[in-house]
Parts: C-alpha cells; sequence; structure tokens
C-alpha cells in the first residue's frame, strides 16, 4: 500500500469517527451532568404523587446505575434495590427491570465505541499533524470531519425538532426488542423519565454536538488558511 493510500484511509477513518466521539461523548457528558435535577424544574410534576426532591433522588439512583463500570446483571441490584417513597414496595417492576438491563448494555456500548472512536481520532490526527509533510493534509482532514459533524448532527436535530414522535418510536424499535420499551404512565420509568424528559435531552445533545462540530470545522479551516499563507509567503534566498 502507498503512502497516499495509507493517508486516504487514515482521513476517512477519522472524518467518520468524529461524529461518533463527539455525539456520544455529549451524551455521556449529559449524563454525568445532573441533568434531572436541571429538567425537574422545566417540566410538569409528577401527576402521581413525586415530588421534584424525590425525582431528582430516584432518577440519580438510576444514573448511578448505568454508569457504573461493570456489567449489567452484575450491579441490577442496585435498581431492585430502589424503593417508591415512603414504602418498602419496589421501584420498577420486573418488566422496567429487564428494559433498564438493555438499557445499560446500550449504554456500556456506547462508552465501547466512544472510546474506539476516540482513538481513532486521536491516532489518526497525530499521524497527519504531527509530519510537516501532512500537517495541510491532516488540518483539511479536520475540517472536513467537523463539517461531517455538522451535517449529521443536523439532519437529527431537525429530525428531532420536526419529527419527534416517528424519531423517538424508531429509535426505541431499532435498538430495543419489539414490545420491551412500553409501559404505562403510572410506571416508574414514565414518571421519571416522561417523553418530554427524552425530547429535551435529545436536543440538548444534538445541539450540543452541532456546536462541537462547528468549532471543529472552524479550526480544521482557520489551521488550513494559516497554512495556505504560511507556505505563500517567500522564503529567504
Amino acid at each position: 500500500m502507498n503512502n497516499k493510500a495509507l493517508l486516504t484511509i487514515v482521513r476517512w477513518l477519522v472524518i467518520v469517527a468524529m461524529p461518533f466521539l463527539l455525539g456520544l461523548g455529549m451524551i455521556r457528558a449529559v449524563i454525568a451532568w445532573d441533568y434531572p435535577g436541571f429538567e425537574y424544574a422545566r417540566i410538569p410534576s409528577d401527576v402521581f404523587g413525586f415530588t421534584d426532591e424525590q425525582r431528582v433522588e430516584l432518577a440519580q439512583g438510576t444514573l448511578d446505575y448505568l454508569r457504573r463500570p461493570e456489567p449489567a446483571d452484575e450491579v441490577i441490584d442496585m435498581l431492585l434495590d430502589l424503593r417508591l417513597p415512603g414504602s418498602d414496595q419496589p421501584l420498577y417492576n420486573e418488566r422496567e427491570v429487564d428494559h433498564m438491563l438493555d438499557v445499560k448494555n446500550l449504554t456500556d456500548a456506547i462508552k465501547r465505541i466512544a472510546t474506539v472512536a476516540g482513538a481513532i481520532v486521536v491516532v489518526g490526527l497525530a499521524i497527519l499533524l504531527i509530519p510537516r509533510a501532512t500537517r495541510a493534509y491532516g488540518w483539511r482532514t479536520v475540517f472536513l470531519a467537523g463539517l461531517a459533524t455538522v451535517i449529521a448532527l443536523a439532519v437529527i436535530a431537525l429530525l428531532i425538532l420536526i419529527a419527534w414522535p416517528i424519531f423517538f418510536v424508531q429509535f426505541h424499535e431499532l435498538l430495543f426488542p419489539p414490545e420491551t420499551w412500553t409501559f404505562s404512565y403510572s410506571d416508574s420509568l414514565i414518571r421519571l423519565f416522561p417523553e418530554q424528559f427524552w425530547f429535551d435531552f435529545g436536543v440538548l445533545v444534538s445541539v450540543g454536538t452541532l456546536v462541537l462540530g462547528v468549532v471543529v470545522t472552524l479550526v480544521g479551516w482557520l489551521m488550513s488558511r494559516r497554512g495556505r499563507a504560511t507556505a505563500a509567503q517567500p522564503r529567504p534566498s
């Protein structure tokens, strides 16, 4: 394989990996942040009786389970131990627990994909940007990777904003077994994480990733422009 072909492969790996790195990284950042505390102040209160403080506490207990590095079946007791406020009744029923096993398997996969995407971007850009001979090519790759992120996330953001019900259903149908992700409005998962919660989450993640994509695009464009200007300057004889 010649050097040009290798550089082309590295470029396309970086371009494809960048949206995954930024998008999945943004998902992880929002999960790590106190998003429930922010969101419950914005959306309607639980009609079945959870106070906002109880919602935050129970949601954080659920997110603590998702953040654990162990496999889902090893830490599912964290959910089984959660109780409805003021009672000894479990917070989640059997169907909800089964779904949360699937959700943690998904979030764990997101962590792995984000790690791989990050490694591809870091190693790929190091290959392209460290050698002076390929630096201009590398900055152009940064520009294209950012642009790919902007285009992909603009499409996703538009789908969320103008076709949220379809997007929401298709997302779940794609990632979870059929008929395992629908619940009663009185079930704890819906009381803690209603559809508005996920709509706002989707907007926050997609817009945040879109902004990161714009920043990466601008950095690539500015550095490419700077490199061209430097190359155009006359060199001393």
